[in-house]
């Protein structure tokens, strides 16, 4: 039997993310991937939110993304753009960037950091005890793990093996998706009529003043609404016909058929993440309508949550109750992503009250103020964890500034690669004394002299140290005093090295 620290089962982006957070803490970790190898069929996630930018620029990486896509403003709610080109950090726009692409990049990365990918292999079941979990496989084998991670999807088996429960609400719209050759050119772009949505595109695209330019080259995507929201048949060529027809009043000569497949708006959440050894994350904990492109960003940002606690579980420098916290911190992020996108999905229809309604809410969101707060949590970048009473940087992200560091420039997020703590001191150079956390918690003195201003909130007051997490969030605030500093330290990174 092989045996690992981790298993994760899937190797989509949220897998992926997660084996290069528990790799760089040097944990010894495996993917488990019932595809035969890395390529996706289907159109899944085309982009990448603000947020979910940063967390890459966090570990080096988001260059080969923004290298890769196409940077444009397409943070929106319902059917209205938000820009937030305004907004006070480095990555103030989304990505136009297809999910193949994304995982292709990840799994790059996974790669040069020597983790197994156990390609063409499908779990079966697992059974868990007191030191560990045995995941039982379909051709015979297995393999053991400390803790098994379920990254399998919206139908994710570890979950339903685990007895977690899925509360949540059924579908009320359904779409078919599709990949074709068209005799005809159909209007690009996303259409409304009174049998629901449809829209039309290509692959190949460029983004330009914010309007898609779709180049005539390849197959067409197609979208459009299905009458019937709980239909459970496999969609056929025939069905988009008549849908097309239905809508359109022509299905453009469809025809040569590539793949085909549904979504719903159906919005369910686990009601834990954790099951002793077992934890879910990404698309197995929660699932709701792609509207707003939001999905693959929590999945990632669940991972980058997950994996230095576990590590430090693993390594022994924190104790296991540190692995609740995944759950209390990610839990209410979904639940608020579920309702927005259940209040998106609402605004879509097409009913005369709706429409209304649409309208007045498009124009409450050209207001300054009701912009920002939405744009904030349509992008992540308004994520706070409930860290208790204090600072308002405390449990937000922390800000890639400028920093000078012996008179040397530096980004705060460079110093955050190897998915390491860092003791941030804007005081004066030794003011700031973590002696017995050094083994574990890097102690930067450093400089800045710009303004302190966090999306969605505005300007704070400036800090005098800063204790950064590896996932990018502020687990404690300096202001002229280390008051609370060895408890934070404590609590997040482990008991202090013995004299």
């Amino acid at each position: 039997m092989t045996e690992h620290a981790v298993v994760i089962a899937g190797g989509g982006p949220t897998g992926l993310m997660l084996a290069g957070e528990l790799a760089l803490a040097g944990v010894d970790v495996a993917i488990v991937e019932r595809r035969p190898n890395q390529t996706l069929s289907g159109a899944r996630a085309l982009g990448i939110s603000s947020r979910t930018i940063e967390v890459l620029d966090q570990r080096g990486i988001a260059d080969r993304f923004l290298s890769a896509g196409q940077i444009a403003q397409i943070t929106g709610f319902a059917v209205t753009r938000l820009d937030i080109s305004d907004f006070p950090n480095r990555h103030n726009y989304g990505l136009g960037l297809r999910q193949k692409h994304i995982e292709r990049i990840l799994a790059g990365w996974v790669t040069e950091l020597n983790v197994p990918m156990n390609y063409g292999r499908e779990i079966t079941g697992f059974v868990q005890d007191a030191t560990g979990v045995d995941v039982a496989l379909a051709d015979g084998q297995s393999l053991r793990a400390q803790y098994l991670v379920g990254c399998d999807g919206g139908r994710s088996l570890i979950r339903k093996t685990a007895g977690i429960d899925f509360p949540g609400w059924d579908p009320t719209t359904s779409n078919i998706l599709a990949e074709v050759e068209m005799t005809e050119k159909p209007p690009y772009g996303v259409h409304r009529s009174p049998a629901g949505m449809y829209a039309f595109g290509r692959e190949e695209y460029e983004i330009k003043n914010g309007e898609i330019i779709y180049k005539e080259v390849g197959p067409i995507g197609v979208m459009v609404t299905e009458p019937d929201a709980n239909s459970t048949t496999e969609p056929t060529l025939r069905d988009l016909k008549e849908l097309l027809i239905a809508a359109c009043g022509t299905d453009y000569g469809v025809h040569n058929l590539t793949w085909i497949s549904r979504f719903t708006d159906m919005t369910r959440q686990a009601a834990r993440y954790r099951s002793g050894r077992v934890f879910l994350a990404g698309d197995a904990a929660h699932v709701h309508s792609p509207i707003g492109g939001q999905g693959l960003g929590v999945g990632v940002q669940d991972a980058v949550n997950l994996g230095w606690k576990l590590a430090q579980v693993i390594k022994g420098t924190s104790p296991d109750s540190l692995l609740d916290t995944y759950h209390d911190e990610r839990h209410p992020v979904a639940a608020r992503v579920l309702k927005n996108t259940m209040a998106q999905v609402a605004l879509h229809r097409t009913d005369e009250r709706t429409l209304a309604l649409r309208d007045i809410v498009g124009e409450l969101l050209q207001l300054e103020e009701p912009r920002k707060r939405i744009a904030g949590m349509m992008s992540g970048l308004d994520i706070h964890y409930d860290l208790g009473p204090g600072h308002p940087l405390l449990g937000r992200r922390m800000p890639d500034l400028d920093l000078v560091t012996d008179d040397e420039s530096v980004r705060v997020y460079t110093l955050l690669h190897g998915a390491r703590p860092v003791l941030l001191n804007l005081g004066e150079p030794g003011s700031v004394d973590i002696t017995p956390w050094t083994d574990r918690v890097q102690l930067v003195d450093a400089e800045y002299a710009g303004a302190w201003e966090l999306p969605a909130i505005g300007a704070v007051t400036p800090p005098t140290a800063v204790l950064i997490r590896p996932d990018g969030y502020v687990a404690w605030v300096g202001e002229q005093t280390q008051t609370g500093l060895a408890d934070a330290l404590t609590t997040w990174f482990g008991a202090p090295a013995a004299a």
